[in-house]
């Protein structure tokens, strides 16, 4: 891995990165891993894929949302709208010709809302257990009620010791920047890949979002026993499996 840099936005938010320039002649696009909540570029997907795109000569940029990783901030106040904001910077800034959007669960959600917001660049985008819309099909009416309230909400975390927040913030901008209710006008190439022993996002989502997306050019991968992280060596080879056959 080479070593963190960082990213000033126009408040003074330090974004913390890793780019990996592309070292051959005709690499094909720009990778961009985006992680999911409470993760950061130093996971083992991104990792991996870091490593692959090296070693292939290609183009590839991680990020840790801020008050996330390396960066600054306080995670109370990270919202989709505001992580948006940090990687179509970075990609304004790194990434000047077409990219291949990489997304891990919440990080699915937003690629979703980056190739929106920059249609004409993206090349491709690969979901791993996407997830867009959690904010609603993933709160029970209860937690709807505490958080539109602005009171915080907790629950246990499987992957470790202190359990999950969901701000009032993250919460009511995740309402707003729902996708599943209609079309989804994106055109590019879409590879979904979901684990049926996923216990976070159920795996029809992404059928779901594979039904909404306009484009016709999309293709879902089941893995019958696995499960939401998809980090198994051989889920990260059928990842970058998929990143290296996309056309």
């Amino acid at each position: 891995m080479t070593e963190p840099r960082f990213h000033a936005m126009p408040d003074g938010r330090q974004i913390a990165f890793r780019f990996a320039p592309a070292t051959g002649a005709d690499t094909g696009p720009t990778l961009v891993f985006l992680p999911g909540y409470k993760s950061d570029m130093a996971g083992g997907k991104a990792c991996a894929v870091f490593d692959w795109a090296r070693a292939e000569g290609r183009a590839c940029l991680l990020l840790d949302y801020s008050g996330c990783g390396l960066s600054s901030g306080d995670f109370a106040g990270g919202t989709l709208s505001r992580w948006r904001e940090e990687v179509l910077s970075l990609i304004a800034a790194h990434c000047p010709g077409p990219v291949t959007l990489i997304g891990s669960s919440m990080g699915g959600w937003l690629m979703l809302l980056v190739a929106l917001a920059i249609p004409a660049q993206v090349h491709a985008l690969v979901g791993i257990a996407a997830a867009p819309d959690f904010t609603d099909w993933g709160t029970s009416a209860e937690q709807q009620a505490e958080l539109a309230a602005g009171r915080a909400v907790f629950e246990d975390n499987p992957y470790g010791p202190e359990p999950t927040p969901t701000h009032p913030g993250f919460w009511a901008d995740g309402q707003a920047q729902r996708l599943l209710g209609g079309e989804i006008a994106l055109t590019c190439p879409v590879r979904l890949l979901h684990g049926q022993r996923d216990a976070d996002v159920p795996w029809d989502l992404s059928l779901q979002l594979a039904e909404r997306l306009r484009s016709a050019d999309v293709q879902v991968t089941l893995i019958k026993d696995g499960d939401h992280r998809l980090s198994r060596d051989a889920d990260i080879a059928l990842l970058l499996r998929t990143i290296a056959a996309l056309p």
